[in-house]
């Protein structure tokens, strides 16, 4: 096996880790916060970790994955990257509730776009990609209507796609079963040298 390809396997799936363990520590502060089930904690608490953890970290995995050709992750990683860095540069701004249930909805669609991408990826990353859609949907709705309700209903989705996106990255770590393809059954071809 030539060395590169080697190197660049390695990068990717450290990368992937990363990315997928940043994603789930953020969504899971994120749908906590917007729960409340722990006394005193909201979801803007979550801003610095959705920043730096959400944003920076997950933007700097998705420029990993795509360094290594792992177009569909490094697409979501950066993408979401972006969106939690919004997010966390954005907390405390006084918008209209319209305005914040506009820019959900649109996020959501990222979500939506990222879900159906992950196909590749298996149906766990999709999972997760899916519940942070629904729970961005919701999201939107309660800004719409102003129902603590949905809000909540979103936290738990939000909550449960960053336990899906820990699991992820967990199972690849400690080699436990998971539904993810295997990357090294997709060995890279090098590139032929003139």
């Amino acid at each position: 096996m030539d060395i590169n390809v080697s190197a660049d396997r390695a990068t990717s799936t450290a990368a992937s880790v990363v990315g997928h363990l940043a994603l789930g520590l953020t969504l899971l502060a994120f749908g906590i916060g917007i729960t409340r089930v722990v006394d005193g904690v909201t979801a803007a608490d979550a801003a610095t970790l959705a920043l730096y953890v959400g944003g920076i970290t997950l933007f700097v995995a998705g420029l990993l994955e795509f360094r290594t050709g792992g177009s569909s992750t490094g697409t979501a990683f950066v993408a979401l990257g972006a969106f939690w860095f919004t997010w966390g540069t954005g907390v405390g701004d006084k918008v209209s509730t319209n305005a914040a249930g506009l820019f959900l909805l649109l996020w959501a669609l990222l979500a939506l776009s990222l879900t159906f991408g992950a196909r590749d990826s298996g149906p766990v990353a999709q999972a997760a990609y899916g519940f942070f859609c629904m729970a961005l949907v919701l999201l939107a709705i309660s800004q719409f209507a102003d129902s603590d309700a949905l809000a909540r209903s979103g936290g738990w989705l939000a909550a449960l796609g960053g336990l899906t996106s820990w699991y992820t990255a967990t199972a690849t770590l400690a080699n436990w079963p998971s539904l993810e393809p295997s990357r090294a059954a997709q060995p890279r071809v090098p590139a032929p040298t003139p």
